[in-house]
């Protein structure tokens, strides 16, 4: 049998990270699964202005590199590979990743939430291919070109701003006729001049020739008029779902797929805990995952605290009233 492990914590984003330190200076040992995007969406961001600690703003990927720098510096193990399946009923808990079985007292869930697509054949035909989801991993590409984004909430916003950088222009198309995004990203994106509106409009068809976009067909959702722009690249900014598949039937999830916490980042199962983008559907802020991510070691730590004085045969299952009690 495998060795089992007092906390194996599954995504590596600003809850995961964080999760680790706190979980290995506690001296629990923790074991890291990196995911399918290590570092999560941080590292795919440019410039974070508002993540505590820092007067002038730091690239995504360096602040992750750090956070893992940190989390390695307390003996965090990292294995990279991402969670293909999970048996949460089994005690130990079983995480199947990288052709092995890993068995765990704790688990912290932080697998985070992915980009969301529009879901037509040509985006799928081109994306990678003048069809993106990642401006900071794509926007190099395109200088001089003439781009949309498609979205209306901070994402799009940001995603748009940051594409100016390179393109020549930046249309963002949105299905309705007002914004979702903070004012503060609305009204850099209005004051950019490389950035231009298409309201109430949502796109059918992106155009192509040889592998190359060449535009994009738009239908108005009022009148249903057609219409096609001229452009080189298309990002998607729409938002994003959260990493839960694995989880379905063994978790409660909400009507949009993210795990529902009580208490803070306790799961219905004791000894699971969810932290991040994956269970928090509201806020979806740097700081706030790694606030649930310290949540969640700090849950995890009196968790197995509480089994060495269980009492009984069955040490498995600790009372969730236990959890409750805040700690000193």
């Amino acid at each position: 049998m495998p060795e089992t492990r007092d906390l194996i914590i599954l995504g590596s984003g600003a809850a995961g990270l964080t999760a680790a330190i706190y979980a290995a200076r506690a001296e629990l040992h923790p074991l890291v699964l990196d995911g399918v995007q290590p570092g999560g969406q941080l590292t795919t961001t440019t410039e974070v202005e508002n993540y505590p600690g820092f007067r002038e703003a730091i690239m995504g990927p360096a602040l992750m590199a750090e956070m893992r720098a940190q989390a390695e510096r307390f003996g965090t193990e990292f294995l990279y590979a991402p969670a293909e399946r999970v048996n949460l009923r089994a005690r130990p808990f079983e995480i199947h990743a990288g052709g092995e079985v890993l068995l765990t007292r704790a688990l912290i869930i932080a697998t985070g939430a992915s980009a969301k697509l529009l879901g037509i054949p040509s985006e799928a035909k081109l994306l990678g291919h003048g069809v993106s989801a990642c401006a900071t991993c794509d926007g190099f590409f395109f200088k001089g070109k003439r781009l949309i984004v498609v979205g209306g909430g901070d994402t799009a916003m940001e995603e748009a701003t940051f594409l100016t950088k390179f393109a020549s222009s930046v249309v963002i198309v949105h299905r309705r006729d007002t914004l979702r995004a903070s004012k503060i990203m609305q009204e850099r994106a209005r004051a950019n001049p490389k950035i231009s509106f298409v309201w109430n409009s949502d796109v059918v068809e992106v155009l192509d020739t040889d592998g190359r976009v060449t535009g994009v067909n738009l239908k108005n959702v009022k009148t249903g008029a057609l219409s096609t722009v001229e452009i080189d690249g298309v990002f998607i900014g729409i938002g994003h779902q959260p990493n839960t598949k694995i989880f379905e039937g063994q978790l409660p999830l909400d009507l949009a797929g993210y795990i529902v916490t009580q208490h803070g980042t306790m799961t219905e199962i004791p000894g699971v805990f969810a932290a991040g983008d994956v269970q928090d559907r509201i806020y979806r802020q740097a700081v706030t995952a790694a606030g649930s991510g310290c949540m969640a070691a700090l849950d995890a730590e009196r968790y197995l605290e509480g089994l060495k004085h269980a009492p009984g045969p069955n040490t498995a299952v600790m009372r969730l009233e236990e959890l409750k009690a805040p700690s000193a």
